[in-house]
């Protein structure tokens, strides 16, 4: 089957800081889980997309950055810093070299790596968004992941278009953060009801 279209959203709400990322909700860390809408070898493929980035990420590269890469459904976030736009560029280039990856999405700030502050600041709007998607009755938060980098909510899941609404308006509304940036992945009613039961991989 064929999913959707990605819808791409940016909601400016205030000034933008850089930070180090924090990423809460869904599958992060390698963990894998039944009640993600990803089949578990769509799950796999993701950790080992990340795994693969991150262990091909040079000594010399990281000197010059402070970039994390997110995977989700073979499309894969780039937050964080560089040091100039020719960093910014490379660590680009490594991502879209690891198998599998579907499409690259480079939101690397040229900048010094976050302040303790800003990272901590980060955790506390990550918590509160995901408290106030938790209280949501037309979304479920495990299918939404939630990335924080300096105030920017970035948002990646399959989600239906109410669903992808509902998370967005929840982001944007919520203190502390300036940005709302989704990657969602738009699927059908039926597709997320299919991929929330299945028990066998679906083909995409």
């Amino acid at each position: 089957m064929k999913l959707r279209p990605l819808i791409l959203a940016v909601v400016t709400a205030g000034l933008l800081q850089a930070c180090v990322p924090l990423i809460v909700g869904g599958v992060a860390g390698g963990v894998v889980t039944a009640i993600d809408r990803r089949t578990y070898g769509e799950q796999f493929r993701d950790t080992e997309i990340e795994r693969t980035f991150n262990h091909n990420f040079s000594k010399e590269l990281e000197a010059r950055t402070a970039v994390s890469g997110h995977a989700f459904n073979r499309w894969i976030l780039l937050s964080g810093q560089a040091i100039d736009e020719k960093a910014k560029a490379e660590v680009e280039a490594l991502a879209r070299s690891v198998p599998n990856v579907r499409e690259v999405y480079n939101e690397i700030t040229i900048g010094y790596p976050a302040s303790f502050t800003t990272r901590a600041n980060d955790r506390l709007v990550a918590s509160n968004l995901k408290a106030r998607l938790l209280d949501a009755k037309e979304v479920s938060a495990i299918h939404v992941n939630v990335i924080i980098e300096g105030g920017t909510a970035y948002l990646m899941g399959m989600l239906t278009d109410e669903e992808a609404r509902v998370a967005i308006t929840i982001a944007r509304s919520t203190q502390g953060v300036a940005k709302v940036v989704s990657l969602i992945e738009i699927i059908s009613p039926e597709v997320a009801r299919q991929r929330s039961m299945q028990t066998e991989p679906v083909k995409n």
